[in-house]
């Protein structure tokens, strides 16, 4: 499900899964809610709303039912991991280490 980032309220994301007919709401605390049997009407003018926080509760929070759970919260490191490889890069040998060498390492 493709989630569209907002800031309203205790809102921090949206999104919709058209064929399940799935709405999830994730919020500032890292909580996420989905709702199911949303239509698609509902979805498209919540995420058009100019007051998404509002919306919400009016809208959304009283007439369907929720299934509370965690939000996919990606920290700053897990971005980064993504984008550059989760794992560390691989210790490279100094050079000086053969210099310096104690008597009886090899």
């Amino acid at each position: 499900m493709e989630m569209k980032r907002i800031n309203a309220g205790k809102l921090r994301a949206i999104g919709y899964d058209s064929k399940e007919r799935i709405l999830r709401v994730e919020f500032d605390d890292g909580t996420a809610i989905d709702y199911a049997g949303v239509g698609s009407d509902v979805w498209k003018r919540f995420s058009t709303s100019g007051a998404a926080w509002s919306f919400y509760r009016d809208n959304i929070e009283e007439e369907f039912a929720g299934k509370r759970g965690r939000a996919a919260v990606a920290s700053q490191r897990a971005e980064l991991d993504a984008l550059f490889g989760a794992d560390p890069a691989p210790k490279k040998p100094n050079p000086l280490d053969e210099l310096f060498k104690r008597p009886g390492e090899e």
